[in-house]
């Protein structure tokens, strides 16, 4: 072999060079990942602020990231990662249950939830094992072959900025309560929750409360509850998106529409909610533990999940110290913002889901009625029964007609085709009510009954009525000044074969907290020491709980509630 045919080791030319196609090779790469990155954004992030929001999250990941690795590509494909499975954790829980991902799903854990879904998609595990099995490899050969490497410091001062721009703009705009049920915004949405919990919980923690009070509540032992005589079994029926349209000047209603509003001594009376336009659970919350969702300031849009496993203190807690087994006909999944494992915690004791019944998504609300008086004749027994009962029907949308068979004859009053749709769904809900009263008089001559009937908020088209000749931005302002006219539905009380005991709480106007109380005092049962305090402040107050001295008579209550263990966690 001559010297000459002996290959010549690589120059330092063709070193650099391949050097430096290496480099573009991951510059492309890195830039690929950002491109992507920026097209998941545009297409799931819905108007320039959550654009923006969302933008600013992605800077902050990556320079996360980078803080940890040093390599800009590596950083990225992390950054995409937690994105991507950000948006379908998302996805898949708006698929579900209606609502995004936000904060709290990291801060409350809901084992409900997460048993819940491993259950209706058994093969979730396996994906997120083989996920994890392909793609740690993968991250680790990119984090080993990137040639780039970016200074820590640089990194934590840009991750520190964006931060700092996420949290003023998520402040100066926070979450609105009904931005999760839209399902978009996915990234910018669940960021915002966060700087939005981490604002409430540094200010005031979990739940408004007094500091330091020298006064307790004397509880009294478990089965302490001696009825004068014996007590009815307590129904209580959750008339979805109800109030008295009747009572609003120029607006047109059928003959007899006021009656379904009376209770059993003629009177009509006023039922003060904290919610208007769909959050039923703030009202659920209130008539189960007799307390304000107000309490937890911005975060009371999820009163029911904070509660869950740390409120036990509630009307059906006192019923079931009192004897009753105690039920509740929830329309729906009961991992819809913890409702399940909170009415436990309130002291429910069987909550039967929507899917059990076989509930679809709306049912007329004799179905539910129908629900109901099952249950009631396969538990009937010794012991008075507890029923929670929620009814749908009445349900947005109003834009077309649900069940016209439901309305022969139906004549509509002239309001416009929603507002009479929703009148028209009204006056079903008040024949199925009177038909479930009188199978109960035909079946169950010789039982009693006390039924509580209230309206859970206003629907959202309440305002074409109240004020409909005024702007949404001026609606929007009246119901953040908490305007009463928006806040006002009903509340009513039956009785069957029953004369309730006592109705001097039973006031014309009641805010929502206060109805435990005046079911306890109809149903002549008697207090224990938290509701025997609340019914002092309800006259101190005069119906008024919440707004009563601004929030103080709320807090001091907390306290006393918390100081008792009623209260847990908070």
């Amino acid at each position: 072999m001559s010297i000459s045919s002996v290959p010549s080791p690589p120059t330092r030319t063709a070193a650099l060079s391949a050097v430096g196609q290496s480099r573009r090779l991951w510059l492309g790469i890195t830039c690929a990942l950002h491109l992507t990155a920026l097209a998941v954004l545009l297409f799931t992030e819905f108007g320039a602020f959550a654009i923006a929001v969302s933008a600013l999250v992605w800077v902050f990941l990556n320079c996360v990231w980078l803080m940890v690795l040093r390599k800009p590509a590596a950083a990225a494909a992390l950054s995409l990662i937690m994105i991507a499975m950000l948006i379908a954790v998302s996805q898949f829980k708006f698929g579900v249950i209606w609502m995004t991902a936000n904060f709290l799903d990291v801060l409350i854990v809901d084992a409900d939830t997460l048993s819940y879904l491993l259950g209706i998609f058994p093969n979730l595990r396996t994906g997120l094992f083989v996920a994890l099995f392909i793609g740690l490899p993968a991250l680790l050969l990119i984090w080993a072959l990137d040639p780039f490497q970016v200074k820590r410091l640089r990194a934590t001062g840009a991750a520190a900025g964006s931060l700092s721009l996420i949290g003023v703009l998520s402040l100066s705009v926070p979450e609105q309560p009904w931005e999760p049920f839209q399902g978009v915004n996915h990234v910018s949405s669940f960021f915002r929750s966060g700087m939005l919990s981490a604002s409430e919980l540094s200010t005031h923690g979990w739940i408004e409360a007094d500091e330091g009070l020298a006064e307790q509540l004397k509880l009294l032992p478990s089965g302490a509850c001696r009825p004068a005589g014996k007590p009815p079994h307590i129904i209580m029926v959750l008339d979805e998106s109800s109030f008295d349209v009747s009572t609003l000047p120029g607006v047109k209603v059928p003959a007899n529409y006021a009656e379904h509003f009376r209770s059993f001594d003629g009177l009509r009376r006023n039922f003060m909610v904290e919610g208007t336009g769909g959050p039923t659970w703030y009202t659920e919350y209130n008539v189960l533990t007799g307390l304000s969702v107000e309490s937890f300031g911005k975060l009371k849009f999820y009163a029911t999940r904070i509660a869950a496993g740390r409120v036990e203190r509630g009307l059906p807690k006192v019923l079931r110290r009192c004897g009753y087994k105690t039920f509740s006909l929830y329309p729906t999944y009961g991992a819809f913002l913890s409702a399940k494992r909170f009415q436990h915690s309130a002291g429910v004791q069987t909550v039967i889901e929507g899917p059990e019944m076989g509930a679809g998504d709306i049912e007329p609300d004799s179905f539910f009625y129908d629900r109901g008086l099952d249950l009631f004749a396969r538990e009937r027994g010794a012991a008075p029964i507890f029923m929670f009962l929620y009814t749908v029907a009445n349900h947005f949308p109003w834009d077309s007609p649900y069940r016209p068979d439901a309305t022969p004859g139906w004549q509509a009053p002239g309001n416009g085709s929603e507002v009479d749709e929703y009148i028209r769904r009204q006056v079903m809900s008040a024949q199925d009510y009177g038909a479930f009263v009188g199978r109960l008089k035909e079946k169950y001559p010789k039982e009693s009954f006390l039924i509580v009937r209230f309206g859970d908020h206003q629907p959202y088209i309440s305002s074409k009525m109240i004020d409909p000749g005024l702007e949404h931005a001026d609606i929007v302002r009246r119901i953040e000044a908490k305007d009463p006219r928006y806040f006002r539905t009903y509340y009513a009380i039956d009785a069957l074969n029953f004369a309730p005991v006592d109705m001097s709480q039973a006031l014309m106007t009641l805010d929502a907290p206060y109805l435990p109380l005046v079911v306890l005092q109809a149903a002549g049962l008697p207090l224990d020491a938290s509701f025997a305090e609340q019914k002092l402040i309800l006259q101190r107050c005069n119906g008024k709980f919440y707004s009563c001295r601004e929030g103080a008579e709320a807090r001091r209550f907390n306290r006393l509630l918390i100081d008792a263990g009623l209260i847990k966690g908070m």
